[in-house]
């Protein structure tokens, strides 16, 4: 029997970070896929092209101006979504930054913007939500983490910790809502061909990390994007809680 062109038809998902790489794919997949789509992130001007280009192809689109790191925001986004978009099913947690650099010598006020973006927004945005997915005894809650979750790194110190806590808070909140219908997943990603290097402070970080993906045919953020997919569209009795997606050529 083959699997339904539109298996998501009828829910509906909220994306984080979704104004530019894997948070804009997994939008786009997920609305090819069927869903209704929430779209949330800063960049006001980049959310509206997406919202257009989703309306075009007939989804109900939802934009949200949302900044993870504001509790408020987080708790706002989660009710518009369902009051306008007739519900929640499926959250993507993709906002995220990736500042490395080493410890030695490093500008603390990058450490803050990790754990106040990959980890406490990630934290609201669920904590928003899965209330209202347990009392509706089902949803998917979808967590982006890294390979970086997985294997310390000199240079990567402080965004490693922050991607430990995703993995480490997706398990229990796993172990704590399985039984009543709320799936939870992580994706870690390897090396992506995205924007995030282009936001790293330290020089010689920039340039490890741009000579790293040079070495390698990096990951496209729609690899990541069908991955999400693949997770939310299982029948509800399976859960795929974690899946590792690296390029071939990437050894760590």
């Amino acid at each position: 029997m083959s699997a339904p062109t539109r298996p998501l038809e009828g829910r509906v998902a909220l994306v984080t970070g979704a104004s530019s790489g894997i948070g804009e794919a997994t939008a786009v997949a997920l609305a090819q896929a069927g869903a209704a789509v929430a779209v949330g992130a800063r960049r006001a001007d980049r959310l509206a092209d997406l919202a257009a280009r989703l309306r075009a192809e007939g989804t109900r689109v939802l934009e949200l101006d949302l900044d993870v790191t504001d509790p408020q925001a987080c708790t706002d986004a989660v009710a518009r979504t369902r009051a306008e978009l007739g519900g929640l099913d499926v959250l993507v947690n993709n906002a995220g930054v990736m500042l490395l650099g080493t410890i030695v010598g490093a500008d603390p006020e990058d450490w803050r913007r990790m754990i106040d973006t990959n980890v406490l927004g990630l934290m609201h945005m669920t904590h928003a939500a899965i209330e209202g997915m347990v009392e509706q005894g089902s949803g998917d809650v979808v967590n982006v983490s890294s390979v970086a979750g997985r294997q310390a790194r000199k240079g990567a110190g402080v965004y490693n910790a922050s991607k430990w806590a995703v993995n480490a808070f997706s398990e229990s909140l796993r172990q704590e809502v399985t039984t009543r219908g709320v799936r939870i997943g992580l994706v870690e990603p390897g090396a992506v061909a995205t924007e995030l290097t282009d936001h790293i402070t330290q020089p010689e970080a920039k340039a490890a990390s741009k000579r790293m993906a040079q070495e390698m045919t990096p990951l496209q953020s729609d690899d990541i994007a069908r991955a999400v997919v693949y997770m939310v569209s299982q029948p509800r009795h399976v859960a795929v809680n974690e899946v590792l997606v690296r390029p071939t050529d990437q050894e760590r």
